[in-house]
């Protein structure tokens, strides 16, 4: 099984950045760090003070965060196996639910340069960022799910493809996220990211395109 991923796998490119990545995602150890700091509960810290543009991420939960398998092995937080499963599920998340740009400059801009690859999917071509580590977090019948993390170099935050911003519980220091932005409804699972062009970036602060004001069949999904 852990040849599907090998090490460092996808979870884990390697990047002139890759120590920093290590040592911020660390705060899955309860180390506070610039990119795990703590921020309004419920919310994408990204969009904090646009109101129009705050998304419902549900109730925090504890999380760990790593930079690849091996660190979750590593850990010894979760069983191998859990680790395994949430790896996983990043890579396949990605694969659907990674922020898409119309050009690379675009998506560079959010993320750093040479951390965006084009991609194509029904014939329509675009950009994404690199995943730079997973996030675990704990659901409300006690087990646990991953998916992606992404670096935003703008705010030096870690977002799920969901808009999940990685952040920590001020009192104790945990790593926590809110539900939402690691298992979102199914609606928002199933519908494709919008495809986001510079003015988008600029107008709306840039993550996703599907999380702000996520409107699906004259319904809307967030805050």
């Amino acid at each position: 099984m852990s040849d599907l991923i090998p090490e460092p796998s996808p979870i884990a490119r390697k990047s002139k950045r890759s120590g920093r990545v290590a040592l911020t995602l660390m705060c899955g150890a309860g180390v506070g760090l610039a990119g795990c700091d703590s921020h309004t509960p419920g919310q994408t810290g990204q969009w904090a003070g646009d109101q129009a543009a705050q998304v419902d991420q549900g109730p925090q939960t504890k999380a760990f965060a790593y930079p690849s398998l091996q660190a979750c092995f590593d850990a010894k937080d979760l069983t191998q196996d859990q680790c395994r499963e949430a790896a996983l599920a990043a890579i396949k998340d990605n694969e659907n639910s990674a922020p898409r740009y119309q050009d690379r400059q675009t998506c560079e801009d959010v993320y750093g340069y040479g951390q965006c690859v084009p991609r194509n999917h029904n014939g329509g071509d675009f950009f994404t960022p690199l995943l730079t580590g997973f996030v675990v977090g704990q659901m409300l019948n006690g087990g646990w799910r991953g998916t992606g993390l992404y670096h935003d170099r703008r705010d030096d935050g870690y977002y799920t493809g969901w808009g999940g911003r990685l952040g920590a519980d001020y009192r104790t220091g945990r790593t926590q996220i809110g539900m939402r932005g690691i298992d979102p409804p199914d609606i928002v699972k199933s519908t494709p990211p919008k495809i986001q062009t510079r003015t988008s970036v600029l107008s709306r602060g840039g993550f996703g395109g599907r999380m702000s004001t996520h409107n699906i069949g004259g319904g809307h999904w967030g805050g």
